[in-house]
């Protein structure tokens, strides 16, 4: 898991919880903003989730986690709608009222990172991650995040706010990391760090990123001969070593242009010799110049 880690690294996540609260009565909510990424975990009791074309009516219970990376038509709803609560209309309350309803936090996820599309081209359409014996790191980060939406002390619900989302982002990176682990064949670049021969020589070169890595020390560390080992690469990956390599070097590049380290230390620690060689590629890659990034003038959005 060491090269899924490396990558997570590059990622900067940033969660916004737009919904966490108790809802009661007739409720029913919908896809809040088409296209982001977001979640839903149930904290309180049970409901339905329902997404057309791909998932009849399922109960989510407490614990229950979903994660759209682009959000679609969907809807969450309460199992029973009795008579009397058919009269109730739909109502947010704090999760210390005493009325019957359903504890939901929803969440949006924003990427700051210009491949973040590769990952999130990467992903099913959906996760849906149930609250059991396989995932029991979502039953502690749900029970820390109850825990402090239910704060009643003196803390500013600024901090609160603060740590749910902290929260909220560790939800999600566990998310993909069991995605990873437990998928027969992840797809693109995600399947390289699932695959357990291909996933050594990633981490050789997450390790050493500038080193003249080549097919045969890159093959002889997974265990294949040279064309075993292009031939598997491109057929998990849809890449060629040489595009990974390159594409692996621009991230870190971008990373520590971006911290303001010298182009030309930049493109030692990626493995170029010559600022003008690396400066190229890096412009090819990104459409931006190496200098623009150093300088701050190019903002990921």
């Amino acid at each position: 898991m060491h090269p899924f880690c490396d990558f997570i690294r590059l990622l900067r996540l940033n969660v916004s919880i737009y919904h966490n609260a108790k809802v009661c009565g007739a409720w029913h909510l919908k896809a809040h903003n088409l296209g982001a990424t977001c979640f839903h975990i149930v904290t309180l009791g049970e409901c339905l989730l329902s997404i057309p074309g791909h998932l009849e009516k399922t109960v989510l219970k407490a614990g229950d986690l979903v994660i759209f990376p682009r959000e679609f038509a969907h809807a969450m709803e309460p199992i029973r709608v009795d008579e009397m609560t058919s009269r109730v209309p739909q109502c947010h309350v704090a999760y210390g009222d005493s009325r019957l309803g359903t504890g939901l936090l929803c969440g949006e996820v924003r990427l700051f990172h210009l491949y973040r599309d590769q990952l999130l081209d990467a992903l099913p359409a959906y996760l849906l991650i149930r609250n059991d014996e396989r995932a029991p790191w979502l039953a502690a980060l749900t029970g820390l995040i109850v825990a402090e939406s239910q704060r009643t002390d003196t803390a500013p619900p600024v901090i609160s706010s603060v740590v749910i989302d902290r929260l909220s982002e560790l939800l999600f990176t566990y998310a993909l990391r069991d995605h990873l682990s437990q998928t027969e064949q992840p797809l693109g670049f995600l399947g390289l760090y699932a695959h357990p021969q291909l996933s050594k020589a990633i981490a050789a070169v997450h390790a050493n990123p500038a080193y003249r890595w080549g097919l045969e020390s890159l093959a002889q560390l997974s265990g294949m001969s040279r064309t075993r080992f292009a031939e598997h690469f491109k057929a998990v990956s849809g890449w060629t070593l040489n595009q990974y390599l390159t594409w692996w070097r621009m991230q870190l590049a971008w990373e520590q242009l971006h911290a303001g380290q010298k182009v030309q230390v930049v493109a030692e620690a990626v493995g170029y010799q010559s600022e003008a060689a690396f400066s190229r590629v890096f412009s090819k890659q990104f459409g931006v110049s190496a200098g623009q990034v150093r300088r701050g003038e190019v903002v990921v959005a």
